[in-house]
């Protein structure tokens, strides 16, 4: 399966990502099909270069994005949908959630 995902460039604490089409077994850092632009989180407003006729190209040949690019693409408008979830609570820090939640309720 061929999957759109970002691959990490850049400095040591200062990171910045390419999105690529890669098959979904290889290594984000290995060989890429296709680079389909870049995110730089930490510009001021945040710097997102995109080439939108690839994107949707690759979209509609089957290519699955990630949760966080899905996100980048529905910022820039490119997909229509809700954005997904992509932090993960852990069972005992949900467990601790809900037991406050019961304690502010009671």
């Amino acid at each position: 399966m061929v999957t759109i995902r970002l691959s990490r460039v850049g400095r040591k604490n200062a990171p910045s990502y390419r999105l690529v089409v890669q098959d979904k077994l290889k290594d984000p850092w290995g060989k890429s099909i296709e680079i389909l632009g870049h995110f730089n989180p930490h510009a001021n407003p945040r710097e997102i270069v995109l080439k939108a006729d690839r994107v949707k190209h690759w979209l509609e040949k089957g290519a699955q994005p990630s949760d966080t690019v899905w996100n980048l693409f529905v910022d820039q408008k490119l997909v229509e949908g809700k954005k997904h979830s992509v932090t993960h609570i852990s069972k005992t820090r949900a467990k601790a959630m809900a037991e406050e939640k019961a304690k502010v309720a009671s």
